[in-house]
């Protein structure tokens, strides 16, 4: 067997590593730029929508009291069912008001009477008085009596009608039309027109229904400040379109308008209240359901969008990543405004022309070359706005 020093064997083993090694670097000195998916950002005017928390409530919530003292005897409606304008709810013990009634009635009718007796004694005493048949303090009392007697009458009169409005309050009938609440006292019980003891029931008003919510001051100060530099463009006449999302994500099919904006910021919240009136036809809407408040009708002028799926988080920073016009990557921190689809509205960091990645995010590294895919690749991103 044929001896061959070692330093021999050990250089014919390290050459084909050698080669090999030079070959891999050969080919990592020439791996293409990893391809991307972009999209051109372009100003446009979109819609604004501004999200609160809200709460519905009653356009008119009636409380149902009692106005007169009695024992309750029945109640006439169906709990948490609707009812009528005028639509009799609760009978109050009606008897002795009935009495009270007859009774205001005997003392009108003698009033009348003494009314008719001075009356004619007025007259008898006028020619009598010319004739100096009588003294002149008799003509005067005649004359007293009947004054005294008209004004027993008058009041007679009112007493009258007092009595027939406490019988009438006997019969409780609703205020309004509306959702009754359940009854506040049992039947049988003593009710009085006191703060405790008169509360029956409550009548909610369902259509219209308002919509309570609160914004930020922060909201109100940035829709000040677009509106001031031209930015923001509100409705007409501020006149907001109101549209609920209810809990399970649905969206309400009609639609409402803000009526009421407060003046002032609740120190205790830093908010600020608003309301807004729906139509409630239907009856879908209940008093004090969560809803997701949705305010339409403002435009962002010349706004600069880009898909949320591009942008990143760098810390406590939002960045994305832009292509410059040499293809190379570039970080971008951005400030980000409200959500418009898919889309992230951006205040501050980008404008128009620019290029932003959407796909190939993670093989894309600041600083270097990426090849721009061809659209048909990336069909997906949005569309160049």
């Amino acid at each position: 067997m044929p001896h061959f020093p070692r330093q021999s064997v050990l250089l014919a083993c390290l050459i084909p590593v050698l080669f090999t090694a030079c070959g891999k670097s050969q080919e990592a000195k020439h791996v293409p730029p990893p391809p991307v998916s972009v999209v051109t950002i372009q100003p446009a005017n979109v819609p604004m929508i501004y999200e609160a928390v809200g709460q519905t409530a009653g356009y008119r919530e009636i409380e149902v009291r009692a106005r007169v003292e009695g024992i309750l005897l029945k109640r006439t409606y169906t709990e948490g069912k609707p009812v009528k304008e005028g639509q009799l709810l609760f009978q109050i013990d009606p008897a002795p008001y009935r009495a009270a009634l007859d009774q205001a009635r005997g003392v009108q009718a003698q009033a009348k009477a003494q009314l008719e007796k001075a009356r004619l004694d007025k007259e008898r005493i006028v020619p009598l008085y010319q004739e100096n048949a009588v003294s002149k303090k008799d003509y005067d009392d005649a004359f007293a009596a009947f004054d005294t007697a008209t004004a027993n009458l008058d009041s007679a009169s009112a007493r009258l009608q007092e009595a027939q409005i406490n019988l009438d309050y006997t019969n409780v009938v609703a205020p309004i039309g509306g959702m009754a609440s359940k009854i506040n006292v049992s039947e049988g019980s003593l009710v009085a027109p006191t703060a405790n003891g008169g509360l029956l029931t409550t009548i909610a008003q369902l259509d219209p229904l308002y919509a309570n919510f609160s914004f930020s001051e922060a909201d109100q100060l940035s829709m000040q400040r677009g509106q001031q530099d031209g930015r923001l463009i509100p409705p007409k006449n501020r006149n907001f379109e109101v549209e609920l999302q209810l809990a399970d994500g649905s969206s309400y099919s009609k639609r409402g308008h803000v009526d009421f904006a407060d003046s002032k910021v609740d120190p205790t919240t830093g908010t600020i209240r608003a309301r807004a009136i729906v139509p409630n036809p239907d009856g879908q809407l209940l008093p004090g359901q969560f809803v997701r408040v949705r305010l339409h009708g403002a435009t962002i002028k010349d706004a600069i969008l880009v898909p949320q799926r591009s942008v990143l988080q760098q810390q406590a920073d939002k960045i994305v990543l832009v292509v410059n016009d040499k293809n190379v990557v570039e970080v971008r921190p951005v400030e980000l405004g409200a959500t418009h689809g898919n889309d992230y509205v951006v205040a501050k960091g980008l404008k128009g022309g620019e290029r932003v990645i959407t796909d190939g995010v993670l093989k894309a590294k600041p600083g270097s070359p990426v090849t721009i895919a061809p659209p048909a690749a990336h069909a997906s991103a949005p569309a160049a706005r």
